[in-house]
């Protein structure tokens, strides 16, 4: 596997990571109601809650990974219908664009990635009647089932890397560029189950927002540059 690749895995499981504020504020409060409606035997556990968060967390990134080997498929198609470099240079400028944009929006400088978001409401009007159904939780089989359909909530944030997926050019590099910043988003949602209010706390305060923006937004500046270049 060559260089690029795989520092473009890193840089999105860093994506996902920084972006944990945003998932704190889109997500937090599904885990807590996950967490609070465990059954009353691994409520208030740690190690009987783990099993339940690994589960929901792992359908999760099942079906980001999922839709990253779509669009990786979808910019497969669409490099080989044109000029395979030209195409690749596009979509790298657009996934750089939309990572800026994204870092704006991280950092509460700029709201237009929320427009992502209606793209995926038509998709999730028809899933989340699904979720409700499976709650409340009572095996970690359950949670597993749950987490597949939240990995189809609308999110400008996985939106964005979803963009990304589709420049990596091919479906195992859109399925392992999701899975990558899906194990990303992990630590924050994992802590969120087990300490949500704390955490939420902590990543919603504007200095560690605007750090994880900045950063967010400078690595989109590179990804063009590089394109580019």
């Amino acid at each position: 596997m060559s260089l690029a690749p795989v520092s473009s895995y890193a840089a999105a499981a860093v994506v996902g990571l920084l972006g944990g504020g945003h998932c704190a504020f889109m997500c937090g409060g599904i885990v807590t109601a996950l967490t609070l409606g465990l059954p009353e035997a691994a409520r208030g556990r740690a190690a009987a809650t783990w099993p339940y968060l690994i589960a929901y967390n792992l359908g999760r990134i099942t079906s980001y990974t999922a839709a990253g080997a779509l669009m990786g498929g979808v910019g497969w198609l669409a490099a080989n219908a044109v000029s395979v470099r030209h195409a690749q240079g596009i979509l790298e400028v657009i996934a750089g664009a939309f990572m800026i944009a994204l870092g704006l929006y991280l950092g509460g400088w700029w709201q237009g990635v929320v427009r992502l978001e209606g793209i995926g409401t038509v998709v999730w009007r028809r899933l989340e009647p699904l979720g409700r159904r499976l709650l409340p939780v009572r095996s970690p089989a359950q949670a597993l089932v749950l987490g597949l359909v939240w990995g189809w909530l609308p999110c400008g944030l996985v939106y964005s890397v979803l963009i990304w997926a589709m420049a990596a050019g091919s479906v195992g590099h859109g399925a392992l560029l999701m899975l990558s910043f899906g194990l990303g988003t992990l630590p924050a949602l994992l802590a969120m189950g087990l300490f949500a209010a704390a955490l939420s706390g902590f990543l919603r305060r504007p200095g560690v927002r605007r750090t994880a923006g900045a950063l967010v937004a400078l690595f989109g500046l590179v990804m063009i540059l590089r394109a580019l270049a």
